[in-house]
């Protein structure tokens, strides 16, 4: 942490960095911390226990526009920040990784590339939770899934914290703002919640990081990340592992013949 701590107080003095998206102790787990001056940076912790994706302070443009920003990166952070890096929602260079070291030590990962080789050397997080859940789900009868994602989602009411809480939602408009057409309800009801839930998750195929944020950040405890982990793994089976080139849903083949449809 000290290590940490001192490379931050050292960019912030000399104009390398504008601010530092790090973490700080809460009450119980570690919280997100903006550190812009030396005492805010004495506060600064990162360790295994932060796991939390902070990636999502690097597209809010209120924040972090125009900033030269450090940040420490959880592995789910690391996926985040090299596909917006693909998506030209981030600039190299502006951007400055901190990452750990299978030992606990600090790493500056200086490039985009730097990043996706500490990706490919690095093990994803175990996702058993995850993984049993949707086995759980998808072992139900047909109908009997449907009662139960109705009925989760019923209780949602529209407070788009899964969506404030995801990186990659960084639209400057949603779909569910825009009234001409309008796309999806924006008052809470049933259908138009499951509605929602799948175009939130249809957009993230082939970006999610599959870091469960927007679960975490539902205050109803909506088990909307399983939607998007079972999406993450369909992606992964039918098309590998998302590339620069583009999303599954903003790439395609001119010669493809669409056999499929005939």
């Amino acid at each position: 942490m000290n290590e940490l701590r001192s490379k931050v107080k050292e960019l912030l003095g000399s104009k390398e960095i504008d601010l530092f998206v790090g973490y700080e102790q809460g009450t119980r787990l570690p919280r997100p911390l903006i550190a812009a001056s030396a005492e805010e940076a004495d506060r600064l912790i990162f360790d295994e226990s932060c796991t939390g994706n902070l990636a999502v302070y690097l597209t809010r443009r209120e924040l972090t526009g125009g900033k030269k920003t450090g940040i420490a990166a959880s592995y789910y952070a690391m996926r985040s920040i090299s596909r917006l890096l693909d998506e030209n929602q981030l600039r190299e260079g502006m951007v400055k990784v901190f990452g750990l070291t299978p030992d606990g030590g600090l790493t500056l990962l200086e490039s985009i590339a730097d990043v996706k080789q500490r990706l490919q050397e690095t093990s994803a997080p175990s996702s058993q939770v995850e993984d049993e859940w949707v086995k759980e789900i998808e072992d139900m009868p047909p109908a009997e899934r449907w009662k139960f994602w109705t009925s989760e989602l019923s209780k949602c009411f529209k407070c788009y914290a899964c969506r404030a809480a995801c990186p990659m939602c960084y639209c400057t408009k949603c779909i569910v703002e825009v009234n001409r057409p309008q796309w999806i309800q924006p008052w809470a009801a049933t259908m138009s919640n499951v509605e929602w839930q799948i175009n939130r998750v249809m957009h993230m195929a082939g970006r999610c990081a599959d870091c469960g944020a927007c679960g975490a950040a539902c205050p109803l405890g909506l088990p909307v990340h399983i939607i998007a982990h079972k999406m993450v793994e369909m992606v992964r089976q039918n098309f590998g592992e998302p590339t620069e080139k583009g999303n599954v849903l903003s790439t395609f083949k001119p010669n493809d013949e669409e056999n499929f449809i005939w």
